[in-house]
């Protein structure tokens, strides 16, 4: 019987520099952008390499919450040697140490929120995490920075970024609120 190849396991790093990833970014209590620009700043010594930083987006919140301030988002291209679940707990870990609470209501207001939305071609379903996103493909304030980052960009299983946002209604308010937060050099 001729042998399978087996099938990489979703907890390791497929790419042998580090996944490629991408990131969601978000803030609405008090210096958002500065909240933004800790989280970049702090990624590096998480072990995670920012590559390229979108605009930043100021949006309405969506979710469980509404009766809350704007958000501003921003999505980020990354580099990690990190498994996926080492990388939530460390950018959980920077979430703690950026003022993030932990008794804070989901989807209530924070001052900073750093999602994983993807990771390499990674697909995971985890109680801790799924991979890509669960979100990924029905939020405007996600796909408008991430299409900013890689038009082409797809989900592992082939769905392209573009035609998730071309389908959602536009009543999700997703406004351009500055430039692009700038990358730590190497």
């Amino acid at each position: 019987m001729p042998d399978t190849p087996a099938r990489p396991d979703p907890l390791l790093p497929t790419e042998p520099g580090g996944n490629l990833g991408l990131l969601g970014l978000g803030s609405n209590v008090g210096e958002r952008r500065e909240h933004l620009r800790a989280a970049v700043d702090a990624l590096p010594a998480a072990g995670v390499q920012v590559l390229a930083a979108s605009s930043v987006y100021d949006t309405d919140p969506v979710g469980e919450v509404l009766d809350q301030p704007s958000f501003l988002n921003a999505c980020l291209r990354v580099r990690t040697t990190l498994a996926p679940l080492e990388l939530l707990d460390a950018v959980k870990r920077l979430e703690r140490e950026l003022g993030r609470g932990g008794g804070d209501v989901r989807h209530g207001p924070r001052a900073i929120d750093i999602d994983i939305l993807l990771l390499g071609d990674v697909e995971l379903q985890e109680e801790r995490m799924t991979l890509p996103h669960d979100q990924l493909l029905s939020r405007r304030f996600v796909l408008i920075p991430a299409l900013e980052l890689d038009f082409e960009l797809r989900a592992p299983d082939g769905r392209r970024l573009s035609d998730a946002l071309a389908a959602l209604s536009l009543e999700e308010g997703v406004r351009w609120a500055g430039p692009p937060l700038t990358v730590p050099s190497a």
